[in-house]
């Protein structure tokens, strides 16, 4: 292939434009807060999930609460009734001797709902205090989450930035260079990992950083000026001095 060897310098100008996009759209991906803001968010959502189950948990031992705080209601009404009706003395001996009877059973069974309902006091009190524990976890990460997020937010906005004004000349460059050398150079950058023109500097390749050998450097210095050169080593395009 041949090109004039102003255009092919031009390569390297197109290339060192292409580096450094390639090193912003890296940047993007590795900024220092972004690692923080994920973990922030992720122990946020940890901890909004653990607000829902500790609010459910609280209603769920609340309602607990109420049906045993009114099995214990009902033991007392009807122990106070039937204390009434001893009290009063009224019926047969048989019958208060009945009350007397169902008094002390009634006892026993308030007595064992009142532990089962201490139990549940116990535990709706845990249930509670995991709920405020949680809930004040809250408004520090929500807070943090926001500062990272404006910092991820400010970091790419400067990449943008760069990334904008570094692209801003690549159209008129590649303008300026030959649809088949150009073709060739992206090409080469699609399957070089990004640098596919490099200059052959003290018989260096820049692309692989390899020293070419002697027959190699003699063939590429026979080539005449407007022959684009190749790398035998990486098959980077070689941009010669003086071209």
């Amino acid at each position: 292939m041949k090109a004039d060897p102003s255009t092919q310098r031009r390569l390297l100008d197109l290339q060192q434009i292409d580096t450094r996009l390639q090193q912003i759209a890296h940047a993007r991906t590795r900024i220092p807060q972004q690692a923080e803001l994920t973990e922030a968010e992720a122990q946020l959502a940890g901890v909004r999930d653990a607000v829902v189950l500790a609010q459910t948990q609280v209603s769920d031992v609340e309602r607990e609460l109420q049906r045993a705080e009114a099995d214990v209601q009902l033991v007392r009404d009807r122990a106070a009734r039937d204390q009434a009706r001893l009290d009063s003395g009224q019926g047969s001996a048989k019958d208060l001797q009945a009350l007397q009877h169902e008094l002390e059973s009634l006892a026993r069974r308030q007595s064992e709902l009142e532990d089962v309902e201490l139990e549940v006091m116990e535990r709706a009190e845990e249930r509670r205090g995991a709920l405020e524990e949680a809930s004040a976890r809250e408004p520090g990460l929500v807070e943090e989450v926001e500062r990272l997020r404006s910092e991820v937010a400010a970091a790419r906005a400067v990449l943008d930035r760069d990334e904008q004004e570094v692209s801003a000349p690549r159209d008129g460059i590649a303008a300026e260079i030959e649809d088949p050398l150009l073709a060739l150079y992206d090409r080469i950058r699609a399957q070089s990992g990004g640098l596919a023109a490099a200059e052959l500097t003290a018989r260096r390749c820049g692309g692989c950083q390899l020293e070419l050998n002697p027959v190699d450097l003699e063939r590429i210095s026979a080539l005449p000026p407007d022959e684009v050169a190749r790398c035998e080593e990486c098959g980077r395009i070689l941009v010669r001095p003086g071209e």
